[in-house]
C-alpha cells in the first residue's frame, strides 16, 4: 500500500525540493522547520549551481599539506583550537579518505547528485513563480597563469570524467571577458551549462509557498522525537504537537545529527563553518559566477550585490564569528578585484553539514520508513533538487535509475 502522509524535517533547499516532488507524486506533505525556510545553509552559499563540483576537499596529498595549510595565514582553512579535542575523531576519519581511490569513488558519487543541476532546478520550478530565481550561465575558474591551472590537473581530470571540459581564455582576453579581474589573473577555465540562483533565501521561500499552493503544509516547529514503537515510524513529536505519518524525511543539514541519535545512529557529521560577504551596491560585477583559485573563494553577481563565499573553519556550532576568516576573505577579494567598491556589505556565518566521507546520506534507514536527505557539505544548493527527486522516487516505491549505494544512510551504523 502506498504511504499517504510524509513529514519532512528541514525547510532548506533539500527539504523543500523533496516536499514538492512528493506532493507532485500525490502524497500529503507536511514540511517542518524550527526557523524560517531557506535561512540556514541554503541562504549562505555562493549561489552557484556548480555541476562540476565533483572534487572532494580530501584529495590525495591533503594529509601531507594540511599542517602547513593550518599554519599559513593566507590559506582559507581555520580551526578554533579549543574545539580540536572534540573534532579529532571526526578529523581522523575525514583525512583517511585523502587518497586517490577514495577520491575517485567519492567523485563518482557526487557526479550523480550534481551533474545535471541546472536541469534539475529548471524542472523543479518550471511554470512556477520560483523559476525567476534560476539563471543559466557559464562558470569560470580563475588562475594566475597556465602553470597554476596545470598544477590542478588531478581535479580537472575528475571533472573531465564527469563530463566537464573547460575552454581556456588567456592573457588580455581574461580582462575582456571579466573586467572585474585584476591583472594578476591571466587564465580562465570556462565551463558552459552551469547556472546560479539570484537569491537562495528568497528562492527556497518561494518553493515553500509553491508547496502550500499545491496543498502541502508548512509548520514552524522543532522536532523533539520520532515514534518508532512498532519498528516503523508512525508519528513525529514537535513543539507544535504530534504529527501522524507513514514516512519521514530528515533533511535538516547539520541539525540532522542529533535527530539521527534519537534513531540510534551516530553519524560522524561535523559543522563546517562557512563564511560569506555580500558587497551591496557594487561598482563592478562578475559577468558569470567564478571560482578564484588563488583566494579559494567564489564570486557571484546576485540580486543583493556581489557575494563572495568560501572560507572554511572547523569549530562547532557557536554563532560567534571569528575575525580572521572574514579578514582573509576581504583581503583576497581586494587582491582579485582591485577596483571593486561598494555602498555597504553584509557578513554571514553558517554551518555546512560535513560527513567524514564527503557524501550525503540519501535513503531509508533499514525498513523504518525514515528517509535521510542530508550531509551535502558544499553541494546542498547544487544538489538539492536531485536529492529531493531521488527521495520522492524511493518513497513512491520507484527504484531510481541511478546507483544510490554511495549514499546509503546505514553506512555509519554499527555493524556496517
Amino acid at each position: 500500500m502506498k504511504p499517504k502522509h510524509v513529514v519532512i524535517v528541514g525547510a532548506g533547499i533539500v527539504g523543500a525540493a523533496s516536499a514538492i516532488w512528493l506532493r507532485r507524486a500525490g502524497f500529503d506533505v507536511t514540511l517542518l522547520d524550527k526557523g524560517t525556510p531557506g535561512m540556514g545553509a541554503s541562504y549562505g552559499n555562493g549561489c552557484i549551481l556548480a555541476s562540476c563540483s565533483v572534487v572532494p576537499v580530501t584529495g590525495p596529498g591533503l594529509l601531507m599539506k594540511s599542517p602547513s595549510y593550518l599554519l599559513d595565514p593566507n590559506f582559507p582553512l581555520f580551526l578554533r583550537w579549543g574545539y580540536v579535542p572534540k573534532l579529532l575523531p571526526w578529523l581522523v576519519k575525514y583525512m583517511s579518505h585523502a587518497n586517490e581511490n577514495d577520491t575517485r569513488r567519492i567523485s563518482q558519487g557526487l557526479a550523480t547528485i550534481v551533474g545535471d543541476s541546472l536541469e534539475q532546478h529548471q524542472s523543479l520550478t518550471a511554470g512556477t513563480d520560483a523559476a525567476k530565481w534560476v539563471q543559466s550561465s557559464s562558470y569560470s575558474f580563475a588562475y594566475a597563469d597556465r602553470a597554476a591551472f596545470e598544477a590542478d590537473a588531478f581535479a580537472w581530470q575528475l571533472r573531465k570524467e564527469a563530463g566537464f571540459e573547460p575552454e581556456l581564455v588567456e592573457g588580455d582576453a581574461v580582462q575582456e571577458a571579466e573586467p572585474i579581474l585584476g591583472s594578476n589573473t591571466q587564465l580562465l577555465a570556462v565551463l558552459k551549462n552551469h547556472g546560479f540562483i539570484l537569491n537562495p533565501g528568497s528562492y527556497v521561500q518561494d518553493l515553500v509557498k509553491l508547496l502550500e499552493k499545491m496543498g502541502g503544509k508548512f509548520v514552524q516547529a522543532e522536532v523533539k522525537d520520532f515514534d518508532l514503537s512498532g519498528g516503523q515510524v508512525s508519528a513525529v513529536d514537535t513543539t507544535q504537537g504530534r504529527f501522524h505519518c507513514d514516512r519521514v524525511v530528515v533533511a535538516s543539514g547539520v541539525w540532522s545529527r542529533p535527530l539521527m541519535q534519537k534513531l540510534g545512529i551516530n553519524v560522524p557529521l561535523e559543522a563546517e563553518r562557512g563564511y560569506h560577504i555580500t558587497f551591496k551596491g557594487p561598482s563592478q560585477r562578475p559577468n558569470n559566477p567564478m571560482m578564484l583559485t588563488a583566494g579559494k573563494f567564489v564570486a557571484t553577481a546576485m540580486d543583493q550585490g556581489v557575494r563572495c563565499a568560501g572560507v572554511v573553519e572547523f569549530g562547532g556550532l557557536s554563532e560567534k564569528r571569528s575575525k580572521a576568516p572574514l579578514k582573509l576573505l576581504r583581503r583576497k577579494v581586494k587582491e582579485m578585484f582591485p577596483g571593486l567598491e561598494c555602498e555597504s556589505d553584509e557578513e554571514w556565518l553558517g554551518f555546512r553539514p560535513a560527513p567524514t566521507d564527503s557524501l550525503p546520506l540519501i535513503g531509508e534507514l533499514g525498513s523504518t520508513g525514515v528517509f535521510t536527505a542530508f550531509g551535502h557539505h558544499h553541494i546542498g544548493l547544487t544538489g538539492g533538487p536531485k536529492t529531493g527527486r531521488l527521495v520522492a522516487e524511493m518513497i513512491a516505491g520507484n527504484h531510481p535509475n541511478y546507483d544510490t549505494s554511495p549514499f546509503e544512510p546505514m553506512r555509519f551504523a554499527s555493524g556496517h
